[in-house]
């Protein structure tokens, strides 16, 4: 049911926008911030009428000092421009009766939309994928609870992501996905135009990756004494592969004539094809006369596939054992191989295709971690 606000004249409005509360720290002082969009001149005007509100550049947004915040001045001096979402606030706010606060508010028994599950399924979204879109999807009916999620307005998604950027601290990535989950609603499950939502993308971070030598890389798998373990990580790192497509490998994926290996169904649903190491190989004929596998090339106990939380101890493990002091995760050896197969001279174009890249600008960052084209230049200091 949409939340209704009585006005003196009793009539029904509902209000298109929503101004987020928050409770934070100013100058030593407790704050309620004002999160709501500038662009909305009557919300401004009102909000600069209040009394004791002031701007923090700092903060970037209005606030009110919490010893003279009153949530039913609030309320009632802005609820016919906006949905007030006093959510975030702790619960010893101080309100006057007939306002519910944040203590008493009861969690809602969140189901998803008919047809957003089904459809995720019909589009074949990856498990993961379908997980965080149905996770952040319910966050976002929870927050509009009170609303028709059909008619929530740009400006309240806007808000509402605004709070979660500023509040909840959410990453980039997080920030996306969620973006994501709310557009996958509006556009495909409702079949709207795409053009419904005009959300601020975040900007993207330009990170480098994290890259081993090939002595390190020597060092992990000599220090490791279980066969299929040491199989596992060579084959990671030799294959430049995904976790999720280690655990996906079957047998009859391992082309030993051609010394390929065979990714089906890899990101973005796309086979391709992938390096074979003669090293490897040897390793791996051997763990099939001791393992015997079945269908999946590495098995867990129960024949079933091999878990991706597994994989990550069997490397950490490997990791310590080794002596190396760095953050090294199982997507580390693919950005490692990726840039040894650059450094030794294989063209972009190649390496692209071997990794499953859909962009070449996704291949191109490791230009920037390889030694090829810095090695040669001279150190200004070694002239001096």
């Amino acid at each position: 049911m949409q939340r209704a606000l009585l006005t003196k004249d009793t009539k029904l409005v509902k209000p298109k926008h929503t101004i987020v509360l928050t409770e934070n720290f100013h100058r030593g002082e407790t704050i309620v911030g004002l999160w709501f969009d500038p662009k909305q001149k009557p919300i401004l005007d009102r909000v600069r009428r209040l009394s004791n509100v002031h701007w923090s550049n700092r903060k970037g947004c209005w606030y009110i000092d919490k010893s003279s915040f009153k949530l039913s001045v609030f309320f009632t001096a802005l609820r016919d421009l906006a949905y007030i979402d006093y959510s975030a606030l702790k619960s010893e706010v101080e309100v006057e009766k007939g306002i519910q606060t944040t203590k008493d508010r009861k969690e809602p028994n969140v189901t998803l939309p008919k047809g957003y599950l089904e459809l995720l399924d019909q589009k074949r979204y990856s498990e993961s994928t379908k997980a965080a879109y149905s996770k952040y999807f319910r966050d976002f009916i929870s927050h509009f609870e009170d609303e028709d999620l059909t008619e929530v307005s740009v400006e309240q998604i806007n808000a509402y992501i605004l709070y979660l950027i500023r509040v909840q601290k959410i990453s980039p990535s997080q920030q996306n996905q969620r973006i994501n989950a709310i557009k996958f609603y509006y556009e495909k499950v409702l079949e709207r135009e795409k053009q419904y939502l005009s959300i601020e993308r975040p900007r993207k971070e330009r990170r480098l990756p994290n890259v081993l030598s090939k002595e390190d890389i020597l060092k992990i798998i000599s220090s490791i004494d279980n066969l299929k373990h040491r199989c596992i990580i060579e084959m990671i790192y030799s294959a430049g592969l995904r976790r999720g497509e280690l655990i996906n490998l079957s047998i009859k994926d391992i082309d030993s004539e051609r010394m390929l290996v065979k990714i089906i169904g890899g990101k973005g649903k796309k086979d391709r094809y992938t390096l074979l190491s003669r090293k490897t190989l040897e390793d791996l004929r051997k763990y099939y006369k001791q393992y015997k596998p079945r269908k999946w090339l590495f098995e867990g106990n129960q024949r079933n596939q091999y878990s991706a939380a597994s994989i990550a101890n069997i490397l950490k493990r490997a990791v310590r054992k080794s002596g190396i002091i760095r953050h090294v995760t199982p997507h580390t050896l693919r950005h490692s191989f990726a840039t040894h197969l650059l450094e030794q001279g294989t063209d972009l174009r190649y390496i692209q295709e071997i990794l499953g890249h859909e962009s070449p600008k996704t291949t191109e960052i490791y230009t920037h971690v390889s030694k090829k084209k810095i090695e040669d230049i001279k150190n200004p200091l070694d002239d001096i």
